[in-house]
């Protein structure tokens, strides 16, 4: 008997000495200024897992922990933080440290040498990452989609519940917030005098319509970017219909309703939802992969011709607050000489249409133009834009405006428009301040349910493809 108690005693000491019980978990949640945050990145596999790491963060730990299945995923990723700790500009110091076995998630759990999560990769085991995370008390900074279907949906929902429960923080990566673009229509939409009241639309001519289009093949950081091959397949990485619509249906809410709580039974009301596909060949494929053959899993997805039908395109027509919005998604192969992925945007006032064009003729910079309404001429509205822009010039100085054939355009300096790549450092600082501060805005939770219900419900609406 004695000498059970003995082991007993020894198994106790041992298991304070290790720290796997709660105190240690608790220890390494962020709470206060000056105590580092320490990631894991889980199974990276889409490029944004690494522009969070593009460049140095403050009170983030040098040391960040992979866990991830070995494979060309891995290597990517790892390549990429070699750029930026090589790069003669600001070089990078970050220090990995990896673990690559099957058990990869299972491992992380038990481990936890981090106290944040950041998941980029296959959406259609993201969402299952985000539940065990938070459910294990771990804070999670999630690439979008974080949910691709309806069943994703639900489970998204659970783990917002267990962060509540669990006290830590869940969040996804919202880039186009940071385009300054987007800024100045959140800004210019609360001036009464220039933009007037939001119109209520209708369908054909929505109160806020979005369009983005993006191209399959692009350069990243430098480098013609690499995709995996499961990037193509709808399961795996999601319907376009849920991928980039998630930042448009985020933006017509935090553009023309700021920090205004949204909830999906209240305020939206979803009209109708499509989706087409852009017609991937062999050759395209072997490009943006480098792997020679359609995998097992696409060969039953192609036409009698051979080439793959990626259902990359969708729009939806919905009801915010009762005003018509319509967003909309197009991939194409390639972008345009000179040319990058752009976006088209009109929020139509009664005083003001508020648009976003980003084409040849604007050297496909994203700009700010004002439209003066019907029945205002450019001289009524002058006075207006000229006092809007007078008091843009504490956050944007050198900011000016001058009449073109579109109405009155903005002229914002360049030094304000900071590239997709950097939106990403940028969100991950908010995160971090969300981190020390110990909560989120107390819009951000219900909005993001609001806008994952909008885009997972229009897939089914949208009857895409399931193979």
């Amino acid at each position: 008997m004695s000498q059970q108690k003995t082991i007993i005693l020894i198994l106790a000491a041992l298991f304070l000495v290790s720290g796997t019980g709660c105190s240690e978990r608790d220890d390494r949640q962020p709470s206060g200024e000056g105590e580092p945050v320490r990631l894991m990145t889980l199974n990276p596999g889409h490029f944004h897992a690494a522009l969070i790491q593009k460049n140095e963060l403050d009170r983030v730990d040098e040391t960040v922990f992979i866990y991830a299945p070995e494979g060309p995923d891995l290597d990517l990723h790892l390549e990429r933080i070699e750029g930026f700790n090589s790069r003669e500009e600001e070089p990078t110091n970050w220090k990995t440290e990896k673990y690559t076995g099957q058990d990869y998630l299972q491992r992380m759990l038990e481990e936890q040498p981090g106290n944040v999560m950041v998941t980029a990769g296959n959406n259609m085991k993201k969402t299952n990452y985000i539940k065990q995370a938070v459910s294990n008390g771990i804070h999670v900074l999630s690439d979008k989609p974080m949910a691709i279907d309806t069943g994703g949906w639900q489970l998204l929902t659970e783990a917002f519940e267990q962060a509540e429960n669990n006290e830590v923080l869940l969040y996804d990566i919202m880039t186009e917030r940071r385009e300054v673009t987007s800024r100045l229509l959140r800004s210019l939409m609360q001036d009464e005098v220039l933009f007037g009241e939001l119109a209520t639309g209708t369908p054909d001519e929505p109160a806020i319509y979005k369009q983005s289009i993006h191209h399959l093949y692009k350069q990243v950081a430098g480098s013609p970017l690499r995709r995996p091959p499961w990037y193509f397949d709808i399961e795996q990485q999601g319907a376009g219909i849920v991928d980039v619509t998630v930042h448009l249906v985020d933006l017509s809410m935090w553009v023309a309703f700021p920090e205004q709580v949204m909830n999906y039974q209240e305020n939206v009301e979803l009209l109708e939802a499509n989706s087409w596909p852009t017609m991937v060949t062999l050759d395209e494929f072997q490009q943006i992969t480098g792997i020679p053959e359609f995998p097992d899993y696409l060969r039953g997805q192609l036409d009698s011709d051979g080439v793959l039908p990626l259902y990359s395109n969708g729009d939806i027509r919905y009801k915010l607050n009762n005003h018509h919005v319509h967003v909309e998604v197009q991939w194409d192969y390639e972008a345009p000489p000179g040319g990058d992925d752009s976006h088209f945007t009109i929020i139509r006032g009664s005083r003001a249409n508020l648009v976003v064009r980003q084409g040849k003729e604007q050297d496909f910079q994203a700009t700010v133009y004002v439209e003066p309404a019907e029945g205002l001429t450019a001289e009524e509205a002058e006075p207006a834009i000229g006092n809007a822009v007078e008091r843009l010039q504490d956050q944007y100085p050198g900011a000016g405006y001058e009449l073109s054939d579109y109405g009155w355009k903005l002229n914002i300096p360049d030094e304000f428009h900071y590239g997709h790549e950097a939106h990403f450092g940028m969100v991950a600082q908010s995160f971090l301040d969300y981190l020390e501060e110990g909560e989120l805005p107390e819009w951000e939770v219900p909005n993001m349910i609001t806008k994952y219900f909008i885009t997972t419900q229009a897939r089914e609406m949208a009857e895409v493809p399931s193979h």
